[in-house]
């Protein structure tokens, strides 16, 4: 805004005249944006009271729609310590027995204390080979669901590595150090997520002692049978070299796959390290990637280097020769720096293609299949189980394990319904509709399950629609009937700095709880929804109304006001007007429950429909709106339209009375002026 200083010559306090000249137009831009003001809290009135009507359409009142709704079912136990059950709507109405002979278990290791060689304790950085005297090249393997896992302990192993590889292996696994053992248990309950772990050497039975984890269970004894069999069962063992031939395949392909990545990789490398190179140091005379010349290069690099280190240990060097010096070394060691490296990734290169070339040759055939090297390793590895299983099976009298190691078994759970066993792999069996969660065994204990119609949870859904309809409807008359405001308009920020804080509250209160009254559209909504909740529907032929369940209004001399249209359910212990009724729906939904889903899927539906039908899109209203918000908002935006253009025209007028002001101050400047020439002319002082 433009700094005005008025009145110099008149003396007239012309800023306050023209302020007052400007307040009678100030007032039409005002009464604009107070209509907006206006506009805008209807808008947000009807945002929230839409939002109330879309949620009982979209949520409960959708829901009472369908009969699958109120197939609810139940199931009550006779001893809920013991067992908990989840009934689904397609569980029949039945009276069952049920026995829980075993609980779903997890299989789990407490290993014995580990003793260190030294005497001192383990931490998880300690390498067992040198603190527990394991012999590098121990083998044991751990068997789970199926899937085989061989560890091979080596020189560097540690505590903290060899709970990796456990866990690697499909276990969970840790290494207690404050008390020196290793926990190992199975990654679920049910006998199929057990494990084993079984020695597949002489070295490897010492090293599960050591580790404080050697058992010979039954399932390791089965593990250890399985391969001992093999000693004489030809084509069992011929299948268990081809299967591990497989394994290895399957590890040497990968491995070969991850050379050529990593070759491709260098070769990238290295043809950068080549560009960069020529950029920096090329010439027509070498060729980095020649053998020769690179190796003479190098060779007069070094020399370089060392001929100038030399050289810049001399004392009576000036300032100006170090310096040269030094960047001619800096230079030469740079240059040197790309060739080693080009030399390092070559070598890499080299020993990378040696290596798939030996994989290629040795271990796998054209066709991919296990080459003769990969035949033998398998055979081997098998053979050597084979010793490792027989031997422990001829010593099976006197199988120990290690001192205080205990191993529990993973187990299923098991349940007797009706007499028919059902397994589980954890402790929830899922039976015709119902999932029960065992607790613990029965030990011969009969449970009774009794499954039937949940006639509360019925209850409790037509309770919730009547709840928030009636909630709704008194808002919604709350709304209409509201008082007038006549004589109450939106506050200037002028007006608000007059008030205090509290009185302003109260005064746009006023004006916001009657924005909606008499309101034509609400009007429509309403009345729409009242008519239907008091209309009847056809049930087995007969009329019937809400009244028939039980729901009725209080009356409209007992009822509050703006809630003569909400409904009561007698007996609702809820509900202090009607709580000491005879609770009729209740007794409906137990007594004759087709009744009751046929009057309230038809009531449901038509009001779903009416709703569906006034929240249609339309030239003044968008979808899901019961209201006319793109007529609101069309409204709005011209009120914008209309506050800018009063703005811009109030202040051209301002500003034309600034101008004549202005120009009257400007002519008595001049007449004073002329004045005092003429005085001076007279001889005047």
């Amino acid at each position: 805004m433009a700094m005005r200083v008025t009145g110099m010559m008149s003396g007239m306090d012309t800023e306050s005249i023209i302020q007052q000249l400007v307040a009678a137009r100030q007032t039409k831009v005002d009464d604009l944006k107070k209509e907006q003001t206006k506009l805008e809290w209807k808008q947000d009135a009807w945002k929230e009271i839409n939002s109330k009507i879309y949620k009982l359409f979209n949520g409960t009142l959708h829901n009472l729609n369908y009969q699958s709704s109120y197939m609810k079912k139940t199931t009550t136990v006779s001893n809920s310590n013991l067992v908990s059950v989840i009934t689904s709507d397609s569980a029949m109405d039945s009276v069952q027995s049920l026995q829980i002979n075993k609980m779903a278990k997890a299989g789990y290791l407490t290993g014995a204390e580990i003793k260190a060689t030294d005497g001192n304790n383990l931490s998880s950085g300690s390498k067992v080979v040198d603190k527990l005297g394991i012999k590098a090249g121990s083998k044991f393997e751990v068997t789970v669901g199926g899937k085989k896992t061989e560890i091979t302990i080596d020189e560097s192993t540690t505590m903290s590595g060899l709970v990796s590889k456990l866990q690697s292996a499909g276990v969970k696994a840790s290494f207690d150090v404050e008390n020196q053992r290793l926990f190992i248990g199975a990654d679920g309950t049910g006998a199929s997520k057990d494990f084993t772990i079984t020695a597949s050497n002489d070295d490897g039975t010492d090293a599960l002692d050591k580790l404080g984890i050697l058992v010979y269970d039954e399932a390791s004894i089965a593990a250890y049978k399985k391969y001992a069999d093999m000693a004489t069962d030809t084509a069992a063992r011929d299948a268990a070299i081809q299967s591990k031939a497989a394994e290895l395949v399957k590890s040497y392909t990968a491995e070969k796959t991850r050379l050529q990545d990593e070759i491709t990789a260098l070769e990238e490398k290295q043809s950068a390290l080549v560009k960069e190179y020529n950029e920096v140091y090329g010439s027509d005379d070498f060729d980095i990637t020649d053998t020769d010349q690179r190796a003479a290069r190098k060779s007069d690099l070094d020399a370089a280097v060392e001929r100038l280190t030399t050289e810049l240990e001399d004392e009576n060097l000036s300032a100006e020769d170090k310096a040269a010096k030094q960047h001619e070394l800096d230079k030469a060691k740079a240059e040197l720096s790309y060739i080693n490296g080009y030399d390092k990734n070559l070598e890499s290169i080299e020993a990378k293609q040696d290596r798939i070339g030996v994989l290629d040759s040795d271990y796998l055939n054209a066709d991919g299949t296990a080459g003769a090297k990969t035949l033998e390793e398998a055979a081997a590895d098998i053979q050597a189980k084979i010793d490792k299983a027989s031997a422990v099976i001829n010593n099976s009298d006197s199988l120990q394990g290690s001192t205080g190691v205990v191993k529990i078994k993973g187990q299923d759970a098991e349940i007797s319904l009706n007499g028919v066993t059902f397994t589980s792999a954890d402790n929830t069996v899922k039976v015709n509709g119902l999932t029960i969660t065992c607790k613990g065994e029965t030990n011969g204990e009969t449970i009774t399950l009794t499954t039937q119609n949940d006639t509360s949870g019925i209850y409790d859904m037509i309770k919730g629609f009547i709840k928030e309809y009636s909630e709704l409807i008194n808002e919604m008359d709350k709304l209409y009937n509201a008082e007038s405001s006549k004589g109450y308009e939106p506050l200037t920020d002028e007006e608000k700095e007059a008030m205090s804080e509290s009185e302003v509250e109260k005064w746009e209160a006023k004006i916001k709880d009657s924005l909606l009254r008499r309101d034509s559209t609400l009007s429509t909504v309403s009345s729409a929804m009242k008519e239907i909740m008091a209309s009847g529907f056809e049930v087995g032929g007969k009329k019937m109304y809400l009244y028939d369940f039980g729901i009725e209004t209080l009356g409209y001399f007992n009822a509050a006001d703006n809630e003569k249209n909400a409904y009561h359910i007698d007996g609702d212990e809820d509900d202090e007007n009607v709580k000491n009724e005879t609770n009729k729906l209740m007794e409906m939904i137990s007594t004759d429950p087709d009744a009751v889903v046929g009057f309230f899927t038809q009531l449901s539906q038509s009001l779903y429909s009416k709703l569906n039908k006034l929240m249609g899109t339309s030239e003044y209203s968008s979808i899901n709106k019961v209201y006319d918000d793109k007529r609101m908002k069309e409204e709005y935006d011209s009120y914008t339209s209309k506050i800018a253009e009063a703005e811009e025209k109030l202040q051209d007028y301002e500003d034309k009375w600034y101008k004549k002001f202005s120009a009257m101050e400007t002519a008595m400047a001049k007449m004073q002026s002329n004045a005092s020439a003429v005085t001076s002319l007279l001889g005047g002082s």
